[in-house]
């Protein structure tokens, strides 16, 4: 069934006739999503988050296992998910991949961004310019050479949702994370760019700022108290849950936010206030 929002029209989003299925979760999105980084972390939350609205998720990440087995509990709840590998620092590999994704679906409704890592945590004098841009490389160029090769096909559908991923960090700086911070600002300067570059044609570019997050990755990296007094640092108490940042890239790529574009959503517990 196809429901069009008419408010849709009146603002000038340019996004059409969405599709929409019934099915045991009630109404939801019948939208395809690829998923940068979806194979562990904040990554892994959004494609479920996005599976149970109905969305089919395209998983593109480097770390085969991590993105099988994230399908896998993907399609035992009942969603569909496909994996597809590459290395977003890889212009090839990313171009390969998309078009992949279009010719089996037919459209790309949605890119969420979310591949990267601050990966060195160094001193600016122990720091090598190799570090430095594997750090760049692979938060800021890796974003852009996806949101390259999806634009054009966003743009000739006349619609779409691309959600990247920021920082606190791209904000207020972070010693001993020069380069993640300054990848990250390069993040948001880049989206808000593309925001007005791509709102004439239907297009939406938006921004999740995760704060303090309880991921493998970083549970496997620190102690429970050392979390603890993080958490004694953050307005609410404590550090998030990967649950809860994924609910900000579902909510951009909702009706909900169909006058958004530009913006950045900072989900921190209100550790930064911009």
């Amino acid at each position: 069934m196809l429901i069009r929002d008419d408010f849709l029209d009146d603002v000038g989003s340019g996004l059409g006739e969405r599709e929409f299925v019934f099915g045991n979760r009630g109404w939801t999105l019948s939208d395809v999503a690829i998923v940068s980084g979806g194979g562990n972390g904040i990554g892994r939350s959004v494609c479920l988050r996005y599976s149970r609205g109905g969305i089919s998720v395209v998983i593109l990440d480097h770390d085969g296992e991590g993105a099988e087995r994230v399908k896998g509990e993907v399609v035992r709840a009942g969603g569909s998910a496909e994996v597809y590998l590459a290395d977003v620092r890889n212009a090839g590999e990313i171009k390969r991949v998309v078009a992949e994704v279009f010719r089996r679906y037919g459209k790309i409704d949605i890119l969420a961004n979310l591949a990267g890592g601050s990966i060195h945590v160094k001193s600016i004098e122990e720091l090598s310019w190799t570090e430095w841009k594997e750090v760049l490389d692979v938060n800021l160029k890796g974003t852009f050479l996806v949101c390259r090769e999806v634009a054009p096909l966003m743009i000739s559908q006349g619609r779409g949702r691309i959600v990247n991923t920021a920082s606190n960090y791209g904000l207020t700086g972070c010693a001993l994370r020069t380069p993640y911070s300054a990848a990250k600002a390069g993040v948001i300067g880049f989206s808000k760019s593309l925001a007005q570059e791509l709102a004439p044609y239907g297009v939406l570019v938006n921004l999740v700022a995760p704060g303090p997050t309880d991921t493998l990755r970083i549970m496997s990296r620190s102690t429970p108290q050392e979390r603890e007094r993080r958490g004694q640092e953050i307005p609410i108490g404590r550090t998030a849950k990967p649950e809860e940042i994924a609910e900000a890239f579902y909510f951009l790529v909702g009706p909900e936010s169909a006058y958004m574009t530009g913006q950045t959503l900072h989900v921190n517990g209100g550790l930064v206030m911009p």
